[in-house]
This record gives C-alpha cells, structure tokens and sequence, in this order.
C-alpha cells in the first residue's frame, strides 16, 4: 500500500462525497493506492475550517491556489462551480497533478476544450464525474449490449428529470441564472453520458430547449427548465432524450429504454439496484420483462455486499469513481470517461443548443 495526498476544491454536496468516498475506496476495493485527506478548499476561511472538521482532512484554505501549489497535495478533485474548474485543472496539470473533475467540464465549450489539451500534454490521469452509469445495473447493461445479447439495437430512449423546480414559487437562486445551471447544463450531461456508453458516438441532433417558469420570486430566470433532443447515432441506432428540472414527482429519473433484435432493457435509477431484460427467444407463454436484482454476479457490486438483492447506493457510486481514479493513477493509464469524454458531452450539448436556436438538425462533427 502506498499513501496518496488527496486535495479536494469544494466541501459542499459533492465535495462531501469524494471525501466520504476517498476514505473508503481503500477498505472497499483494496486499492495499493490509498487516499490520505491532506487538504480541503471552500470559498471562505471558516467554512473550510468546518469541512476540515467535519471530514477528517488534516488542513484547509480558502485559495485554491494553496491547495494545488502544495507538494502535499498529489492528486486533486474539482468540486467547485463550472466557471472555475478550467482555471483550476490547468494549473494543476502545469504542476503535473492528476484531476478528477465533476460534470460539467467548464462552463463553456471552449473551457472544456483548453482543458482537455491541458490534460493530454501532461499525460496524467483525468477523469469527468458521470457516477450514475457506475451502478452495478448499468454497467450489467452495457455489458448485455456489448455482447449483443439484445441482438442490433434500434431504438434508444433516455431521461434525466427531477422536480427540484416544478414549483413556480420556488425562489430564484444561482440554480436559475446562466445556461451552464441550467437543465443543458446541470441535467442532461449525465443521460448523453449515459447514451454514449451504452449505444456508442452520436453523429447529429435536433433540439428545443424551453423556460417554462421565466420569472420567480427575488428575480428572472435566465436558463431552461426543460429540454427535448432527438439523435441519431453513428451506428444508425434512432434516440431520443428528455431532461426536465420541472417534472413533477420525479426524484431521480435517470432512466433509460433500449430495444433491440433479440430484446430489450429498461432502467430506472430510482429503482437502481434492478434491471428490467426482455429476451425474444424466452418461450411465448414466459415471454414479458423480468425484474434482474443486482448482487455479487454483477459488475463492482461484490465489495460492497455480498448479498443478492440487498443494493448498493448513491455513494457507492462515487466510491467506484474513487477507485477507478486511483487506478488510472497508478497504472499511468487512463480511465474512461476522461477530460475528452466531458469535451464530447459538451459539444453535443452545444450542438444542441444551436438546433433550438436554427430549428434544424445539427451535425455533432462541427462543433
């Protein structure tokens, strides 16, 4: 076992995360790298201090600066609003420091893009944060699709939605102002991820893009509270996508239906630990969707339990992330999704935004 300096930049919703996750990868994975929590960075003095406290890192700061200058610090984790993230990875990988950014890549197609040359020419280890498509499930689904146990697939459809928003009164808050938070921004990063994991590149899109809520309380608002986008995928798969911050009664809908020649697959992540599988060579009076629980035979489900069916949750998730990380790290080789599989999200989501605005399909090749 070899000891790693972990710096993380945010100590809020997901900085929580990566520091609970960092202190468990190594008991649950068994990895030779082991993190050690060096340092956590917060945008003021007292609340760095308190998430120091709170997770169990030996210092803080309040300068980002400090935290990625410090020879202490060996790999470092962005959890920090998108407009600062190029910053903060191009200076880290000037110093030769691995980075593990969560999603979105930047807050513009052309930060993502500086980065994803920032990483390449310093040959290190960089990751984007996509944790939903981590569950045992889904990793399960990619591997039925992958083997064509489903047979050609023709048909994908997709959805990210939650009704964080679908209260008119809801106040106006920085969630509301700029497209990079958004529902482009914030939401469908993770279903277009999940789209070109489980079917493959996508080569065009169509879009339209709506704020259905335009004033709130304490001010406008001045991004999408939902999205449509049809797609078609290089290998000639036909997909389409929602995202919605609005949907009434929907949590955590990161879900997902794919059909093809032998069969079919459904998701659904407020039901994470199951997986839906229809197979059209079943015996006709069996023929129909069969629930599949998630236990020791599925991908990365065995560390945590060993129980069929007992489930894996939420942080979980980012505990994989952790783990494949310190893994890329080690091996000096990187681990899917990398800087450049953020970048491709991101331009699918710009090519998007351009066909709401010209109402007509987008190739994704020229963005």
């Amino acid at each position: 076992m070899v000891q790693i300096g972990i710096g993380i930049l945010g100590g809020g919703y997901m900085g929580k995360a990566h520091a609970a996750a960092m202190s468990a990868v190594g008991a649950v994975f068994d990895t030779r790298l082991r993190p050690r929590l060096e340092m956590v960075c917060a945008s003021t003095h007292q609340s760095a201090e308190r998430y120091r406290d709170a997770y169990g890192f030996a210092r803080a700061t309040h300068d980002w600066r400090v935290l990625v200058d410090d020879p202490k610090i060996e790999a470092i984790i962005i959890a920090t609003p998108q407009e600062t993230h190029r910053a903060i990875a191009e200076a880290a990988f000037a110093k030769g420091k691995p980075v593990f950014c969560e999603k979105p890549l930047g807050a513009s197609l052309e930060d993502s893009a500086a980065m994803v040359a920032a990483a390449e020419s310093a040959g290190v280890a960089n990751m984007v944060g996509f944790n939903y498509i981590r569950t045992p499930a889904s990793q399960f689904a990619r591997k039925l699709i992958a083997t064509g146990e489903i047979g050609e697939i023709t048909w994908f459809r997709g959805e990210h939605t939650e009704d964080f928003y679908s209260d008119p009164q809801a106040p106006a808050t920085w969630r509301t102002n700029g497209m990079a938070n958004g529902t482009m921004g914030d939401l469908a990063p993770h279903m277009i991820n999940a789209s070109l994991a489980l079917i493959g590149p996508i080569a065009r899109v169509m879009a339209e893009v709506e704020t259905v809520h335009k004033e709130r309380p304490g001010g406008d608002v001045t991004n999408d509270d939902q999205a449509q986008m049809m797609c078609r995928f290089e290998n000639g798969t036909m997909g389409q996508m929602f995202f919605s911050r609005i949907a009434t009664g929907r949590k955590m809908g990161y879900a997902y239906e794919i059909t093809g020649t032998k069969g079919a697959i459904r998701f659904d992540q407020e039901d994470q630990n199951a997986l839906w599988l229809y197979r059209s060579d079943d015996p006709e009076a069996e023929r129909g969707f069969r629930k599949i629980l998630t236990g020791p035979a599925h991908p990365d489900y065995e560390p945590f339990c060993q129980g069929p069916g007992h489930g894996t949750g939420y942080l979980d998730q980012i505990i994989i992330e952790a783990r494949d990380f310190l893994n890329a790290i080690d091996a000096g080789q990187q681990v899917w999704p990398t800087f450049r599989d953020g970048h491709e999200v991101n331009r699918i989501i710009a090519a998007a935004l351009s066909s709401t605005q010209e109402k007509t399909w987008k190739d994704i090749q020229d963005f």
